[in-house]
């Protein structure tokens, strides 16, 4: 099996045909069809429907589709640290929950940039499932997420408690029965710590998996939302949202899960580590 043909099969579920993927892959489309017959025979299965609708994957294909994904996901990461930058020895792959990039995902990765100075760094952007397949795939080293759950071969580290505030544009916005609310996702507890508080509301119109889109959207359109405090800060000093008074407030925790085999080698991580626990997030009221 030669990589190629990996590459090729996963181009074709992308582009939903042999043609599609040979314009993509800038080859004939005998030599998509080659590659894939190749890796059909060598593995004996059927992996492609090909159809005028288009081409699906069999069964089969749907399962080497996960496996294929991470070998050449694998095989680029490999690239990009053989080929590291000039005058770089090293190479963190940092993975960030989208929610927790302001303030602790930067202040990591500044510390890093700033103070490691021969190692070269990739930020992956991604959801707690995400980042915790990436980890297992190996594809990033350290991971800042809300899922504190690690495999023997990692190990996991408390960081900042996100607090969860209710905040609106409108400083007479009921705390209760809003029409405006805007429910944004925070993670399954706080799913059902927020329905069971909230039993008797009706279900919001608006709901957003990122807390940073939903602030933005918020303070354009106005409305209500639970959001971490860190990222209201500004906001509620320029007057554009306003804290809620006696509504209830959730909290979530935040962890950095490591590789630690990767770790074990990077003499700098637990003055980052100390570094990154001992910062204070800043509160409204200072």
């Amino acid at each position: 099996m030669q990589l190629t043909e990996l590459q090729t099969f996963l181009t074709i579920l992308e582009q939903g045909s042999l043609v599609r993927a040979s314009e993509t892959l800038n080859v004939t489309q005998s030599t998509v069809t080659a590659r894939l017959k190749s890796l059909e025979s060598e593995l004996d299965q059927v992996l492609i429907n090909r159809q005028k609708s288009g081409a699906t994957p069999t069964a089969a294909g749907v399962r080497l589709q996960r496996y294929a994904s991470t070998i050449a996901n694998l095989w680029g990461q490999a690239r990009r640290e053989i080929a590291l930058p000039q005058g770089y020895s090293t190479m963190c792959n940092f993975g960030c929950n989208a929610d927790l990039w302001d303030v602790i995902g930067e202040q990591l990765f500044n510390y890093i940039d700033s103070t490691v100075a021969d190692s070269a760094v990739a930020i992956s952007i991604g959801n707690d499932k995400e980042l915790s397949e990436w980890l297992n795939a190996g594809l990033i080293d350290i991971a800042l997420t809300y899922r504190s759950q690690a495999n023997p071969t990692q190990q996991s580290f408390p960081l900042h408690e996100d607090r969860l505030v209710l905040v609106s544009t409108d400083s007479n916005s009921p705390v209760r029965f809003d029409p405006d609310y805007i429910f944004v996702e925070a993670g399954e507890d706080f799913g059902r710590e927020h329905a069971a508080t909230y039993a008797d509301a009706d279900t919001a119109r608006i709901s957003f998996n990122n807390a940073k889109v939903a602030l933005d959207y918020m303070v354009r359109q106005g409305g209500s939302a639970y959001l971490p405090q860190r990222i209201v800060i500004e906001p509620i000093r320029n007057k554009q949202l306003f804290e809620l008074d006696n509504a209830p407030v959730f909290s979530r925790q935040s962890y950095l899960i490591c590789n630690t085999n990767v770790i074990s080698n990077w003499p700098w991580f637990d003055d980052c580590l100390d570094n990154l626990t001992s910062q204070r997030l800043t509160t409204v009221t200072e």
